[in-house]
């Protein structure tokens, strides 16, 4: 066979060549490898020992145990701690402690963190080793320190290093301005100084001074910008100004204005105490109050006292004013600047509330003792001058308020339970009777009204009102297209009151039903010893319970019926007490109610004139 056939019938097996090339690239890869090994393994040293080339707080710590270096640090530290820091600023010199400010180094911890940097398996850890050889590092240690002693200590710096800015200004000397320089201010940047203090004590090097980190501030402005200012100055001072309003001309010398002078921003201007007191006395002097719209009523007319508008002085527009005039050497004149002001009521709003005339009016009669006369007075005084709005409700204990000793009323004889006593206020329904008069004269609904509970024979028959605040009000309502006025006259002996509004002429109806005793007048017998036996003396005339009623009927002037009311009033009884002279044989029994009001035989009476006619109760409150 030949050789041809015989590589076709059984291909031969090809053997790989291996490069000449190939085989040294090997070869200086595990060379490599192996001088890597040897590295590594060469510097991993012992794991029990800190690396070389590493220090904590700046102390070569490398190649100790930990215990060691723990005791090393310790050591250097507490030394450290006997001697203080030096800081300085400012020229001045502060030597601080550590143990001042309760500054400690956790030397266990950052001898664990050095540990930590030079760990792991022994070729890893050669060659973090051989890094620290060459490179080295220093570990800061944690620090822990006393917040409270620290923020005390740099607030002492802050004091004793802190200089605030002089400005350069002028001093006024009489009527004449001295330059003064000024001066760069200090401050201390303490947030910076916190750092730096707790960085010093917890390291271990001494006998080195620290500079405290001070910021310059310097002056806003220069003296020499104030050159011109002064000049300014001295002209503002060199003559009086006249000082002008409406036909006025005041003088304002320049001692004076020498004092109220300031120097802002470069300007001059009018402050200051001395300012401020000769402009609140000048505002005294051209100001003029406002008045709101008023009434003046007398009698059946009533007109409108027109608003008054008022002026104030403009005092940062006045002093604008004489800053200017200053500026001048002539023409030194300086109109003062007054601005109008209105109050209350416009005389044209007034008008509107169609307030033209008399709609009702009413007088009753007073007298007694004389606090009661002043509860008459003060109360009168009260409600004089209220406006009722068109549909809105007059509410007589709403318009007074609470009569207390704080307002002044006076204790006096009052209707208490059906019985006359002192009382604070006593006198007080002589004015709601005559304002409920004079609602009724006017044909206006009146929607509250109690009477006495006693019946009083000065006021008219059944149109008497009592009020106690807060619980018994009068009340009546302006059923008026138009504002209503309340005026009270006050005179020696009578009170009136008047509502004024638009004129409604209504006409008015009444009938009043007899006065009806609805119940036997109480008997309270006294016994007196110095009467004959069997005399009887009337004391204190009596009442018996009665009742009456007033029906009301209110025409329009067409002859419209506006309203028809009815208003109810029951009085109680009033014992008659009567002095009787002794017998031989009981006095006849009294009912229970004559018994209650005379008290027991013998009981002292109140001094009061025999056989007048009038009840106790119509005394004390005539």
């Amino acid at each position: 066979m030949s050789s041809q056939e015989l590589t076709a019938a059984e291909p031969s097996r090809r053997v790989p060549l291996v490069h000449g090339g190939h085989l040294r690239v090997v070869g200086a890869t595990a060379g490599l490898v192996a001088v890597a090994l040897a590295v590594g393994a060469g510097f991993a040293g012992s794991p029990t020992r800190l690396p070389g080339g590493i220090r904590i707080a700046g102390v070569e710590v490398g190649g100790l145990s930990p215990r060691a270096a723990v005791a090393l640090l310790t050591r250097r530290s507490e030394a450290a701690a006997r001697q203080p820091v030096v800081f300085t600023g400012s020229g001045r010199r502060f030597g601080i402690n550590s143990t001042e400010l309760g500054v400690s180094v956790d030397w266990p911890a950052a001898v664990a963190d050095a540990e930590g940097v030079g760990s792991g398996q022994a070729i890893i850890r050669g060659f973090r080793r051989l890094e620290l050889e060459l490179l080295g590092r220093d570990i800061a240690p944690p620090v822990r320190v006393y917040t409270a002693a620290l923020d005390y200590e740099v607030g002492v710096l802050a004091q004793r290093l802190d200089r605030p800015v002089v400005e350069p200004r002028l001093v006024r000397r009489g009527t004449g301005f001295t330059l003064l320089p000024g001066r760069a201010g200090l401050v201390l940047d303490q947030t910076r100084t916190e750092n730096l203090l707790i960085g010093s004590l917890a390291s271990l090097r001494r006998g080195v001074v620290v500079a405290l980190p001070l910021s310059v501030e310097q002056p806003s402005e220069s003296a020499a910008q104030l050159v011109g200012l002064r000049s300014r100055a001295e002209l503002a001072v060199s003559a009086p100004i006249a000082l002008t309003y409406d036909t006025h001309r005041l003088i304002l010398p320049p001692g004076q204005l020498a004092r109220m002078l300031a120097f802002q921003s470069g300007q001059l201007v009018l402050g200051g105490r001395a300012a401020d007191v000769y402009f609140a006395r000048l505002a005294r002097l051209v100001s003029l109050p406002a008045y709101g719209a008023r009434f003046s009523a007398s009698g059946s007319t009533v007109h409108i006292v027109g608003a008054l508008e008022g002026r104030v002085l403009d005092v940062p527009q006045s002093a604008a004013a004489v800053v200017a005039a200053s500026e001048r050497s002539h023409d030194r004149v300086a109109a003062l600047v007054l601005d109008g002001v209105q109050a209350g009521r416009s005389t044209k709003a007034a008008a509107a509330m169609g307030i033209t005339g008399l709609v009702g009016s009413y007088e009753t009669v007073y007298g007694g003792v004389p606090n009661r006369i002043h509860n008459v007075e003060l109360v009168a005084h009260l409600i004089n001058g209220k406006l009722i709005a068109p549909g809105a409700t007059f509410s007589f204990n709403r318009a007074t308020g609470a009569r207390t000793a704080a307002k002044g009323f006076l204790t006096a004889p009052v209707i208490i339970n059906g019985e006359v006593e002192s009382g604070l206020g006593g006198g007080v329904c002589q004015v709601s009777t005559t304002v409920f008069n004079a609602a009724f004269v006017a044909g206006l609904p009146i929607t509250a009204r109690t009477n006495h509970a006693l019946y009083i024979s000065h006021y008219p028959l059944g149109r008497d009102a009592t009020v106690d605040y807060p619980d018994i009000d009068l009340r009546f309502v302006n059923d008026t297209s138009h504002w209503l006025l309340v005026r009270t006259v006050v005179g020696p002996s009578s009170l009136i009151v008047s509502l004024y509004g638009t004129p409604q002429h209504r006409r008015i109806v009444t009938q009043t039903a007899p006065l009806t005793v609805t119940g036997p007048m109480p008997i309270a017998p006294r016994l007196d010893s110095a009467l004959p036996a069997g005399e009887r003396v009337i004391l204190t005339p009596g009442m018996p319970a009665q009742s009456t009623s007033v029906r009301r009927w209110v025409y329009a002037p067409d002859g419209k019926l506006l309203s028809d009311a009815i208003w109810y009033s029951n009085y109680r009884a009033v014992p008659e007490v009567v002095l009787v002279g002794p017998r031989h044989h009981r006095l006849k029994p009294v009912s229970g109610a004559a018994a209650k009001a005379g008290g027991a035989a013998g009981a002292t009476a109140p001094t009061l004139p025999v056989g007048t006619g009038l009840s106790e109760a119509e005394r004390a409150l005539r």
